[in-house]
């Protein structure tokens, strides 16, 4: 079938949205009419090539739509229903059937590789083919999506909220409640104020943390990271030695630190403000990091670790958010702007500018 579709054909090109063939889905998938994609940094990462998905390719990885058609052997989801989309995974390598999707052992070859779970591609143009992003590629009027990736939402919720569950939020949010599972009264300081970090503070407030750290650069998000839960927040460029001031909140130091900007430097930081037995958190896409291991890690016994997705499963994961969200505990629909599908290389210039903390794409 004809399907509008955002192309990228070289590093660092544009967006040009383009009509492409989209293939019919196979037995354990569906065809989504996509209502709107969420606009994630890991787009604009893979975009420039910084992760090397093949191409030309259509990305696109925080979907939401209605499923229009089944595969035969589909059962959970039928015609009409409402869906949000997230990352693909095999499930059927030990930590898949584990309960671990989120470190399957084909996760970067489905995710990342431009090809579906069965290696195969569902987009062409003019008879040739495009890779996929995610398992979804949803920038684009309609995606193709395996079962398995797609999570049933309520249809009495705005759909085009649901989309950025699918990794951003989920990462964030995820980090928190399902990996740290932070003591009640503990103290967590957050590096970067975007979608991933203001969803780890809205969590780290769920989850009864006593001190809450929001580190940014951008007076307005960290306004608003104060009304989503932060207790302190500390102006990165206009504090000297963050990792003094955090240690000065906390006496002495962060139970948990988590870094979502991908900058180096801040993940030492966020290493160096936690406290003897402290966590910190890598979830930015990062390049390569330098420490003193005994200095900086091991002398203090301190861990580093690097958690994907939230570390979620996001047929139960995500109903709990949106559940927080109905209860008014996690209001993240304050985190997005809307922007029309033609727009996108706005919504891209407008979210990496930090204009908008979350851009999202309705079809």
């Amino acid at each position: 079938m004809k399907s509008k579709a955002a192309i990228v054909r070289e590093a660092g090109q544009p967006f040009h949205i383009e009509e492409v063939e989209l293939s019919a889905p196979k037995a354990d998938e569906l065809l989504v009419k996509i209502v709107a994609c969420g606009v994630c940094h890991t787009d604009e990462v893979a975009q420039q090539q910084f992760i090397p998905v093949p191409l030309p390719a259509v990305f696109g990885h925080e979907g939401c739509g209605i499923v229009e058609q089944v595969g035969s052997q589909v059962t959970e989801f039928q015609p009409g229903d409402h869906v949000g989309i997230s990352f693909g995974f095999c499930g059927e390598c030990d930590h898949c059937l584990s309960a671990e999707p989120y470190i399957c052992d084909h996760l970067n070859e489905i995710n990342f590789g431009g090809v579906m779970a069965d290696k195969t591609k569902r987009i062409s143009q003019d008879g040739k083919e495009i890779s996929s992003f995610f398992g979804q590629s949803s920038f684009a009027t309609y995606a193709v999506v395996n079962q398995k990736s797609a999570v049933k939402v309520d249809k009495d919720i705005d759909l085009t909220l649901v989309g950025p569950l699918g990794c951003g939020i989920q990462t964030g949010a995820g980090a928190v409640l399902n990996r740290l599972r932070p003591k009640f009264g503990s103290a967590l300081a957050v590096y970067g104020c975007g979608t991933v970090g203001m969803s780890a503070i809205m969590a780290a407030k769920i989850a009864g943390c006593a001190t809450i750290i929001a580190i940014g650069g951008n007076p307005k998000s960290l306004e608003l990271a104060k009304e989503l839960g932060a207790t302190h927040t500390i102006n990165r460029k206009e504090c000297d030695d963050i990792v003094a001031k955090i240690k000065e909140i906390t006496n002495g130091g962060a139970d948990y630190a988590i870094d979502t900007s991908g900058v180096s430097d801040f993940v030492r930081k966020a290493l160096a403000c936690a406290r003897s037995g402290g966590t910190a958190v890598v979830l930015g896409a990062t390049g390569d990091l330098t420490i003193n291991v005994q200095a900086e890690l091991m002398g203090e016994a301190k861990s580093l670790i690097g958690v994907v997705e939230g570390d979620s499963i996001p047929k139960l994961f995500i109903p709990k958010l949106i559940a927080y969200y109905r209860a008014g505990k996690f209001p993240f629909d304050k985190l997005i702007t809307y922007y029309n599908f033609e727009d996108i290389n706005q919504a891209f210039e407008d979210s990496h500018n930090g204009k908008v903390i979350k851009a999202v794409l309705k079809m």
